[in-house]
């Protein structure tokens, strides 16, 4: 009798999942909009920075227009147009925005970082660069927004507390414009050194303190008046924005343009926008 093997059952090959998909950018920025957002603070942030920032100026141009009618002649022929425009914009007001903001991007970065959501983000996310980027861009974007509110806001009314003295400014006027941009500008450019220094320290504190001293205390440490302070001086944000809320230019020992304010600007912004996105590539703590 012959006895006929049966061959073994095969298993059956399940079919391979389908690949997830590889998180597009506008999904990557949306995120990072839900982050910063569904922290309560973050509105409350916004608003209470806009507001002190708006009272500091508006009570510096009220006490401008009550002490009007004391001022000589010549104390109100220099009051237009460079202190009526400073008036808008004065720097306790600045120092606020630069502060805030830059708190605002550095926490961006550090908060993932002391909490430990960075390794998930990334485990997600392998694309760590594009992760950054997304982080950079929606921080450029709010910020940008407190700075024009709280410049727009601050010009509105300051300029209508001393138009009552026929000593405000309208937007139409010569260099107002760039004035009020290069305040309101100031907002992002100090949130991007702050995410910045926030990509490489890591720490919360040593983070501020850090942020503190190159947009603030630096600036108050150095002159004008001989040429080597003054270099320096005229490569920091703090200066650049001195430089454009000048509606018109001031005697200086070593003047310099309007341009190169806003180059400064542009550099500051673009080297801490290259650190933020390229320091992490390598490194999760």
């Amino acid at each position: 009798m012959t006895v006929t093997a049966t061959p073994p059952a095969s298993t059956p090959v399940r079919p391979a999942a389908p690949a997830e998909p590889r998180a597009r950018f506008v999904d990557l920025v949306a995120a990072e909009w839900i982050k910063l957002w569904s922290l309560r603070s973050t509105p409350w942030a916004f608003l209470g920075s806009a507001l002190a920032i708006i009272g500091f100026n508006v009570f510096t141009a009220y006490n401008d227009y009550s002490n009007w009618p004391s001022w000589s002649a010549q104390q109100k022929a220099e009051f237009m147009p460079n202190w009526a425009m400073l008036d808008s914009f004065t720097d306790a007001a600045v120092l606020c925005l630069m502060l805030t903001a830059s708190a605002i991007g550095a926490l961006t970065v550090v908060g993932e970082y002391g909490t430990g959501l960075i390794r998930t983000t990334f485990t997600a996310v392998p694309a760590r660069r594009s992760v950054m980027s997304a982080k950079v861009l929606v921080v450029t974007v709010v910020t940008t927004g407190l700075g024009l509110a709280a410049a727009l806001g601050s010009f509105w009314l300051t300029q209508a507390i001393l138009s009552g003295r026929d000593a405000g400014l309208s937007l139409t006027d010569t260099g107002v414009i760039p004035s009020l941009l290069g305040s309101a500008l100031a907002a992002p450019v100090a949130a991007l050194v702050g995410m910045a220094v926030g990509a490489l320290v890591r720490a919360s504190a040593a983070t501020m303190g850090v942020s503190f001293a190159l947009l603030l205390l630096v600036p108050m440490g150095v002159s004008d008046d001989h040429y080597g302070t003054a270099v320096v001086d005229h490569l920091l944000p703090y200066s650049a924005w001195a430089r454009l809320i000048q509606v018109v230019e001031k005697p200086a020992h070593f003047p310099w343009s309007e341009s190169g304010a806003w180059a400064v600007y542009a550099v500051w912004a673009l080297v801490s926008v290259v650190i933020t996105v390229f320091a992490v590539q390598r490194r999760d703590q």
